[in-house]
């Protein structure tokens, strides 16, 4: 039997990068996946290609960010699937400068975004994951849930992200309260944490290169030659991971082998080290 078989994954930004590899890599283990992003195309591209490996997977397009959105999201595993045991809340961008530049609007969306936006799908996804967990344990059953939340070793400080780096940093409060609350209920709450990973956030770009629009803001995407280079030159293994290295992290907190680890932060960053 797979390793997920009959569990329902919810992934946040799962249209494209470390989100899509995850995805991918938790259909094929037998969980049927929620797949999440800001445009229909990417997402529709992820739920075929899981049919089309015989998969179950359903699209949930939208900002994470919205109001409304968690409670859409969760109803959206359970109308589908019948429950929840998996979140991922992986969705996430950097947009900042430094502090003299860094504006209102640059953090308060990170904070929406990397924090925020967790915490209301975690509350959204309470209720249902509260009368699942009751009911097992009525029936003698003992059953996990996972919960990995998506950080980054900016965590510790990144120069030129200030809202970022908070952001990122209270993931790891958040998920460690939820490791306290929710061992009742038999749900493991983890984090991981990237370092340099073969995404958009580090692809190598041009000043001229333009924006990308995300959540209505025109933000850069990419890092410059110089600043990926310094960031490979304390990276143990001297290359960024590929968004599948990064999945398999995630992965590893989302299988029962992981079932009595709750709390804690898993780095998948290469060895990256600092002076």
């Amino acid at each position: 039997m797979k390793k997920l078989e009959g569990k329902v994954a919810l992934v946040t930004g799962s249209g494209r990068g470390i989100g899509r590899a995850l995805a991918l890599k938790l259909a094929e283990e037998g969980a049927r996946v929620v797949v999440n992003d800001l445009d229909l195309a990417p997402a529709d591209e992820v739920v075929a290609q899981i049919r089309a490996g015989g998969g179950d997977a359903i699209a949930c397009v939208g900002n994470i960010t919205a109001e409304e959105f968690p409670e859409r999201l969760v109803k959206t595993a359970v109308d589908s699937y019948g429950g929840i045991d998996i979140i991922v809340n992986n969705a996430g961008y950097a947009w900042g400068d430094r502090i003299e530049a860094h504006s209102d609007e640059q953090w308060q969306a990170m904070v929406d975004c990397h924090l925020t936006a967790p915490f209301r799908i975690l509350r959204a996804a309470q209720p249902v994951i509260s009368a699942a967990a009751k009911q097992e344990a009525a029936e003698g059953r003992e059953v996990f849930r996972k919960v990995v939340n998506i950080s980054s070793i900016a965590a510790d400080g990144i120069p030129g992200q200030a809202g970022y780096s908070v952001g990122k940093a209270g993931i790891l409060g958040l998920t460690k309260t939820l490791a306290k609350e929710w061992g009742r209920l038999k749900v493991n709450v983890n984090a991981v944490a990237f370092g340099a990973i073969e995404t958009r956030l580090i692809k190598v770009v041009e000043k001229d290169v333009g924006t990308t629009s995300v959540g209505g803001h025109d933000v850069h995407m990419g890092i410059d030659r110089k600043s990926l280079g310094r960031s490979l030159a304390v990276t143990s293994l001297g290359r960024a991971g590929t968004p599948e290295e990064a999945a398999g992290a995630v992965y590893l907190l989302c299988i029962s082998e992981s079932d009595y680890v709750s709390g804690q932060t898993l780095v998948c960053a290469g060895g990256t080290w600092t002076a």
